[in-house]
């Protein structure tokens, strides 16, 4: 499967950690608004979004670390096109509680946080 989306981290808010632990990671491209990028990772697209949201199976890929798609909000993949935002929870949840989320497998906490770090890239597909 080709990539359907790929992008570098160039900033982590304060508050990511904490909302990692939970398994909750939110991108926000360059540019976030302050109170925004205090929760959010942001990042500097490099490869620009599919037209087509991908499929349930599809792998994010955070640096080392990647996890399945297991659930895709209505308006997730369009929110990553238009303004480069999505909230991806890593539940392993098939059905998503907000329109605008991810949801993919598990991943432990401390594995999470730690590849969350400037520079690393960002894959989806």
């Amino acid at each position: 499967m080709s990539v359907q989306f790929k992008t570098r981290i160039t900033a982590v808010g304060p508050e990511v950690a904490d909302l990692a632990e939970g398994g909750v990671v939110i991108l926000f491209a360059d540019g976030a608004p302050p109170e925004l990028a205090e929760v959010s990772i942001l990042h500097l697209t490099e490869e620009d979004p599919s037209d087509s949201s991908p499929p349930v199976g599809s792998v994010i890929q955070i640096g080392e670390v990647s996890a399945k798609i297991t659930g895709m909000g209505d308006y997730a993949w369009q929110k990553v096109k238009e303004i480069g935002h999505v909230v991806i929870t890593f539940n392993g949840a098939s059905k998503v509680e907000r329109p605008g989320e991810i949801c993919a497998a598990e991943i432990s906490a401390d594995r999470l946080v730690s590849a969350l770090k400037v520079g690393a890239v960002i894959t989806i597909g």
